[in-house]
């Protein structure tokens, strides 16, 4: 009887999700795989006829809340999600738009129910995520445009988060529509100008490149900054 007893026990446990897997959870991963393809494209007209499976994801967000008992990755994965999803809802309340920047401040907007106040998504991004000190944050939150980094088809996990935001990053400097890199010339994203101090704390914009360009850089490198296109990512 105890065996038995024992046996249950441990299915259960097993069983069980932990506190952090509740907003990665099979719903949003639905989602994703559904209507986003392997380029980052995101087929906003399918979700805005078939709601469903947004809808079930954005619960798994404002059921399940960080606590102080979560770590720093679990943390973050959550907030990177979330700023995901509901920049997605943002899009299909708002859909057929071209662009987020036809929506009036889509980033100051609180519409998003986690916590005790609506949130925006300037406050996910400005408020919570930047103060992690993660600036490979910055290649995995997607604004809807085409200048963005890509929105991959699987959500962040706590347990791939290191793997995940460097191949994300990776990808991103590789991607000659949004970074030009040479040796000694680089044309590079609007988005190592606008959140240049998230890059710069430990060395320089060079020495960050570095770390994840597929070329070498020189630190003379001659920088200038690309257009960036706010088309929808679709």
């Amino acid at each position: 009887m105890k065996t038995k007893a024992y046996i249950l026990i441990v299915l259960l446990a097993v069983s069980l999700p932990t506190k952090a897997q509740n907003p990665n959870d099979h719903a949003y991963n639905k989602l994703l795989q559904k209507h986003v393809n392997s380029f980052g494209e995101v087929n906003y007209q399918a979700i805005k006829t078939d709601p469903q499976v947004l809808q079930a994801s954005l619960e798994g967000f404002t059921k399940t809340q960080p606590d102080k008992s979560w770590s720093q990755e679990e943390r973050l994965v959550y907030w990177i999600n979330a700023y995901n999803a509901f920049t997605i809802k943002l899009i299909i309340d708002h859909y057929p738009i071209k662009s987020i920047k036809d929506i009036k401040n889509p980033w100051d907007r609180k519409f998003i129910p986690i916590g005790k106040n609506l949130r925006s998504l300037n406050e996910i991004e400005h408020n919570i995520l930047r103060n992690m000190k993660e600036p490979r944050i910055h290649f995995a939150i997607v604004c809807a445009s085409k200048s963005c980094p890509k929105l991959w088809n699987k959500a962040y996990t706590a347990s791939e988060l290191d793997l995940q935001l460097t191949l994300a990053t990776e990808a991103f400097l590789s991607d000659n529509t949004k970074n030009k890199l040479a040796a000694n010339n680089i044309q590079i994203s609007k988005i190592f100008k606008w959140f240049s101090e998230d890059f710069t704390t430990n060395g320089n914009l060079i020495d960050f490149l570095n770390l994840y360009a597929p070329i070498e850089i020189s630190q003379k490198a001659k920088k200038s900054y690309m257009d960036y296109n706010w088309d929808l990512n679709e």
